[in-house]
């Protein structure tokens, strides 16, 4: 392991549809230590997210008026109205629950998204998501490093 490891998980976490999901396999994968991957990637997946909160409306607004930008606005817009039912049907708690359970299509990016779309608050659903993240990482930890080592920082 070395910093440039690290810093790869890191740039990886931030990537929407990779994410933390992604970023803490290949972490293990490189030897990082579970505890380092978990903050390098819980960290780098909520780096974007009150960006994406604050401005994604605006700018899939701008791209819809994009020639070549408007089919991804709206393929965008269709995956979070996807999800909204889910989500929404619980609020804050849909939005956490959504974000925790590591499996292809959600996330902190796509929570963010749909948070965004469907006007939930900035607080709640920003402190819905990293909660989410940071379940989402216990349990990645777990899958890719063996849960029984992971219990093995409270012995």
């Amino acid at each position: 392991m070395n910093i440039a490891d690290v810093l790869k998980v890191f740039g990886m976490s931030m990537l929407p549809v990779f994410e933390l999901r992604g970023s803490i396999v290949v972490g293990a994968a490189m030897d990082i230590p579970w505890w380092l991957n978990y903050i390098v990637s819980v960290c780098g997946n909520l780096l974007p997210i009150p960006f994406i909160l604050l401005f994604i409306r605006g700018i899939l607004h701008w791209m819809k008026g994009v020639k070549g930008l408007c089919k991804i606005a709206l393929w965008l817009e269709k995956k979070a109205q996807k999800h909204s039912v889910r989500v929404m049907k619980y609020a804050t708690f849909g939005l956490f629950l959504f974000v925790a359970i590591p499996i292809p299509g959600t996330g902190a990016w796509t929570g963010a998204l749909v948070a965004s779309l469907f006007d939930m608050r900035m607080k709640y659903s920003l402190l819905s998501i990293a909660c989410g993240v940071l379940c989402a990482g216990v349990i990645m930890v777990c899958a890719s490093y063996g849960f029984i080592s992971f219990l093995s920082i409270f012995a």
